[in-house]
């Protein structure tokens, strides 16, 4: 396995205007380094305490995201070392992330997740739910945190035009949170979505960040959302 190959192949398919996370979730340090050596240096993890012991032993100049469910008691551990956060998924996360930014005296870039896919095991709020949170005066305090766009998680299927689909609802959604909610915010201009097997109808629905772990590190043992 040719790690900077892979990483050369893939973005010769992919336009300049969509970023790669490469997804790094399990993945040792030296195959990392592999890909940084190789030019890129975006890669995304799941799991907070997995992240930093990464970051300790890589160069700084990395941009981390961090693209797992989020628990409320690791958000202080990760904001000041991250640079998007992919997955919050309720209000009660935001207000936490918020709380801990203020004290840190950070502000922190954040996307909605949406729940777009058939599985009900996928978090994400739904689009009334979000709406809901949107127009309270509550949410209108969180000075702290910074709504960078909308992420979801495609049906793990091989029906492509359930997936196709499931992305075109998500650009929707982000098409009218921002004309209703973020017209006077500059920084509200991501779509992530998209993995290893549908980053190219991704790309083709309006993506803007491509989240890759096998077409970049190879196969792994373990079911994974790359």
């Amino acid at each position: 396995m040719d790690i900077a190959s892979n990483i050369r192949r893939l973005k010769e398919q992919v336009p300049d205007n969509v970023r790669i996370v490469a997804v790094s979730k399990t993945r040792p340090v030296n195959e990392i380094l592999a890909a940084y050596n190789a030019g890129h240096k975006l890669f995304g993890e799941n799991r907070v305490q997995e992240l930093l012991a990464k970051k300790e032993k890589l160069p700084a100049d990395i941009e981390w995201h961090l693209i797992g469910h989020l628990q409320t008691n690791k958000v202080k551990a990760i904001i000041t070392n991250i640079n998007l956060i992919h997955s919050v998924d309720s209000f009660k996360l935001i207000s936490v992330i918020n709380k801990e930014a203020v004290k840190a005296g950070s502000k922190v870039n954040c996307l909605l997740q949406f729940h777009i896919a058939r599985e009900e095991t996928k978090s994400g709020f739904s689009f009334e739910e979000a709406e809901r949170m949107l127009n309270t005066s509550e949410f209108r305090t969180l000075n702290n945190v910074i709504i960078a766009g909308v992420m979801g998680m495609a049906t793990f299927t091989d029906d492509m035009n359930i997936v196709r689909n499931e992305f075109r609802t998500l650009r929707k959604y982000f098409n009218i949170l921002r004309d209703r909610y973020f017209k006077d915010s500059p920084q509200f201009t991501e779509i992530s979505m998209g993995m290893s097997g549908d980053f190219r109808i991704a790309i083709e629905e309006g993506s803007t960040i491509i989240r890759i772990g096998t077409l970049i590190f190879g196969e792994r043992n373990q079911i994974n959302n790359d």
